[in-house]
């Protein structure tokens, strides 16, 4: 039997489409054999509080700045469709928190008036100067290295300073776009930052995503954050279409399953170990 997918985005996310529909979504869920989704939208900021970390920071703005806010009423009146619909997925509600130690305030009063069931949180930007940049676009042949162990270190005090989320979602996100390719990335090298971030990670009982769009995720990876005292992993698709809800689950499954984690107490929960 197959896990939730806990990350997966739709229509209702900046960086999708119409394309991306919540329906189809679940119909292919269904077709795959997946006892739930999580329709986790991207919670992205590009003006914030006065009372935000990113305020009292000095931060004045975010590049690329293509991130809109969620369509509150829209999201909810398509959860609500297809919990209608498909009585025999779990369909819950989430949002992924970007930077949400930068955006406390930001986040909480979104949530204040859009509560929901899931709430992942992620780190896609660091800062430089003033300003919130895409790491993405920091990973120079030179310097890819040092922002990973910077993008690392960040983490773990994100971890820290936000309680908000339940989930980390991709810690290996950087190397989606590692130079010379994916396939180059190591992750022995930065051993010590992992485990920092599974350090705190564990000290609050949340849990570990293990992402299958990003490079799967070394079975040697997933053990150091259960050496740590992790609890708990979640596994997403991190899906932008239809066609990749669950995708690669079987794979995740035996990673996880190698590392020491088993099914949860029912077959909506994460795996434990």
């Amino acid at each position: 039997m197959l896990p939730p997918d806990n990350h997966v985005h739709t229509e209702f996310s900046w960086d999708t489409g119409p394309w991306a529909s919540m329906v189809e979504t679940c119909e292919r869920a269904v077709q795959v054999g997946l006892p739930a989704v999580a329709f986790t939208e991207h919670l992205d900021f590009t003006v914030w509080a006065a009372e935000d970390r990113a305020s009292r920071d000095g931060l004045v703005d975010r590049h690329p700045a293509n991130q809109r806010p969620i369509d509150v009423e829209g999201y909810a009146a398509s959860i609500a469709e297809c919990r209608d619909r498909f009585p025999e997925l779990r369909v819950v509600s989430g949002v992924e928190a970007g930077e949400p130690h930068l955006f406390a305030e930001s986040v909480a009063r979104h949530l204040a008036a859009a509560p929901v069931d899931r709430i992942l949180g992620s780190l896609h930007s660091l800062t430089e100067g003033n300003r919130l940049i895409g790491v993405n676009r920091m990973l120079t042949r030179s310097g890819a290295d040092a922002t990973m162990r910077r993008y690392l270190t960040e983490m773990a005090q994100m971890v820290r300073a936000s309680d908000v989320f339940q989930v980390l979602a991709h810690v290996d996100y950087p190397r989606r776009y590692w130079p010379g390719g994916r396939d180059r990335y190591a992750e022995r090298p930065f051993e010590a930052e992992y485990r920092e971030v599974f350090r705190a990670l564990a000290e609050t009982g949340r849990a570990l995503e293990v992402n299958t769009t990003s490079p799967l995720a070394s079975v040697e990876l997933v053990r150091w954050f259960r050496d740590e005292g992790g609890e708990a992993v979640s596994f997403g698709s991190d899906a932008h279409v239809p066609t990749s809800v669950g995708q690669r689950f079987d794979l995740a499954v035996d990673v996880v399953e190698a590392a020491g984690f088993r099914p949860g107490r029912d077959r909506f929960d994460f795996w434990r170990r």
